[in-house]
């Protein structure tokens, strides 16, 4: 865990805690009463809430909380792959393995930890890993609660291998919604993106907005740095910023495929949205001794701001 300068004592806002499989969870607080809930499996923020102790991030009923499958909600990192292409399990190992916490870890810029609380943790291949994905690597994730509520994810990937190796990660975000026919995602307008429902076919999107009335299960490529998800019910924006990693994976698996996924009720589609900060149709190829770094800042305002604020929220 790190030692910030923050206004508050850093240390008080943080609490280790244990789930009922007794896998530890660290829990972040600022001093709105803002919270985050970081568990060691997967390196998973299981929740977010707001200063109003309201839920952001979705997690189905029927989650299995049990080692060595990843729970489905939260925000869950996809690495080494996302998706089924190599010879790891969907979406990669790490979001199934033990992390760690790192208490003196690499230092990063000093505002990624002025007025936050933060905790760092570290991911190292077991010798199963490298049975099925052959690279040494060294994961190092912060999970950062700001003063205003926001919640940061800073990635780094390093080679501590002989030979090159390529990747491709995503922050699988579900975000919590009142009703997926009334929500809207903003800053994908005109970008092409592969369509997973369709052999991944590159299309064109042709809408001024991406709206939900049957399953979306798409990339978008070349994306901007900051793409606004619109909760109408709510008056909520969800703001996704993100640096080092160009596309979005959008999902919803709407009813048929909500019925035939054992850990996802029936009626959920309804309540959630995956907007995934990614990077996955170019892989990310690091040399023996580089480093890479992704970062991903949500923040949830009124919807009342016009859309000029909300670029600028940030």
């Amino acid at each position: 865990m790190g030692h910030s300068a923050a206004v508050w004592d850093h240390r008080v806002s943080l609490e280790l805690t244990k789930d009922w499989n007794g896998i530890e969870q660290v829990i972040l607080r600022n001093p709105q009463g803002a919270s985050a809930r970081v568990s060691l499996h997967g390196g998973q923020v299981v929740s977010w809430r707001n200063d109003r102790g309201e839920e952001l991030l979705f997690t189905t009923s029927k989650a299995t909380f049990k080692s060595p499958k990843a729970m489905r909600g939260g925000i869950s990192i996809c690495f080494p792959q996302f998706g089924n292409c190599i010879s790891v399990e969907q979406h990669g190992f790490a979001r199934n393995k033990l992390w760690t916490i790192e208490n003196d870890p690499p230092p990063l810029h000093p505002n990624d930890s002025l007025g936050k609380s933060f905790v760092d943790l570290l991911l190292k291949p077991a010798e199963e890993d490298l049975k099925c994905w052959p690279h040494g690597f060294e994961f190092r994730l912060r999970v950062s609660l700001a003063s205003d509520g926001n919640l940061i994810l800073i990635s780094r990937i390093r080679n501590i291998n002989g030979k090159p190796f390529s990747f491709a990660l995503a922050y699988h975000t579900h975000l919590s919604v009142s009703d997926i026919s009334e929500v809207r995602i903003e800053g994908l307008e005109t970008l092409d993106y592969l369509d997973n429902l369709c052999q991944k076919e590159r299309f064109t999107e042709q809408g001024d907005a991406i709206t939900f009335e049957s399953e979306v299960d798409r990339v978008y490529l070349s994306s901007p740095k900051c793409v606004a998800v619109l909760d109408h019910e709510r008056k909520r924006t969800y703001l996704i910023r993100k640096e080092g990693l160009p596309d979005i994976a959008v999902w919803n698996p709407w009813e048929k495929k909500s019925k035939a996924m054992a850990d996802f009720g029936d009626e959920e589609y309804k309540q959630m949205l995956c907007v995934d900060a990614a990077a996955i149709e170019k892989s990310i190829t690091l040399k023996p001794g580089e480093e890479w770094t992704g970062r991903l800042e949500l923040a949830a305002i009124p919807s009342t701001f016009c859309c000029d604020d909300r670029l600028d929220f940030f």
